[in-house]
């Protein structure tokens, strides 16, 4: 036999520490099992080992519980849902019914002030007539009495004799009645003698000298048998006359008087005058 001819050993072969490790698991599994079934057989020996008959119902009944709970709350939120639509519609339901009725107040509120407006406007067109009609009415009764009042002026001037400018005149001194005398003032609220004289007969359109010396020779001297309505009545002498007035007709004069009594109308026999010119 050769010398480097393999000699088969009989020693045992090394183990890594792995294979140790492992190999002492398995056999500590391995009495673990055997202890678990022999203490499950003890109790019987048909039943499968404890792993299957307890783990698998266990998973079952808590898959089923998830399921049952899952389904509720599904159905919970369909409940919610359709819940929360109910109340939305109701919701929206409120809101038109709101609006339309919102919308129909306002109409009638537009319809009422439109209504309102009409009538006071009604209201002012017949105020206005009613307004109207009394100005025409107030105008009416003023233009009668106006009327009244000129014919009556004029009958009274035609009763003195006085016709055309001469009726102008006796009117103009007929308004001047009551007015006061002051020396030297020529109207409108206050006279004196030759100034009264001259503002009548500018109301005619003539122009007559200031002073009664001077309008007491401005005419035609005329006898006082033969007096015409606005004739220039004065006292004292022509040219050098003191005191003039206007004659009226029917026996009397107007003239601006003195202080005390003022714009008067008086019979000729009140003062009889020296002498009368005629101007007109």
């Amino acid at each position: 036999m050769s010398p480097n001819a393999h000699i088969t050993s009989h020693r045992k072969p090394r183990r890594t520490a792995t294979q140790s490790w492992v190999v002492r698991t398995g056999v500590a599994g391995g009495v673990l099992s055997t202890l678990a079934v022999a203490g499950a057989g003890s109790a019987t020996a048909a039943e499968k080992p404890v792993e299957s008959t307890v783990e698998m119902p266990t998973v079952n009944a808590a898959l089923a519980t998830s399921i049952a709970q899952s389904a509720a709350a599904t159905q919970q939120t369909a409940f919610d849902y359709q819940d929360r639509a109910q109340q939305d519609e109701a919701s929206s339901k409120v809101a038109a019914a709101a609006k339309k009725a919102a919308d129909e107040a306002e109409r009638k509120a537009e319809a009422e002030r439109k209504a309102a407006a009409a009538k006071e406007k009604r209201e002012q067109e017949e105020a206005d007539r009613a307004s109207r009609a009394t100005e025409r009415k107030s105008l009416s009764t003023k233009s009668a009495a106006q009327t009244s009042e000129d014919a009556a002026t004029a009958a009274s001037s035609s009763s003195k004799g006085a016709t055309g400018s001469s009726a102008t005149l006796v009117s103009f001194l007929e308004a001047q009645l009551g007015k006061a005398y002051v020396m030297g003032s020529t109207g409108p609220s206050s006279y004196d003698c030759s100034g009264l004289v001259m503002a009548a007969y500018n109301q005619i359109g003539i122009s007559l000298p200031r002073v009664s010396q001077d309008q007491s020779t401005a005419g035609t001297a005329v006898s006082l048998s033969n007096l015409q309505v606005g004739d220039i009545l004065y006292w004292g002498p022509a040219g050098s006359a003191y005191h003039v007035a206007v004659y009226v007709g029917g026996g009397k004069f107007i003239g601006a008087q003195n202080p005390s009594t003022g714009i008067v109308e008086r019979d000729m026999s009140y003062s009889q005058p020296t002498g009368a010119v005629r101007v007109l």
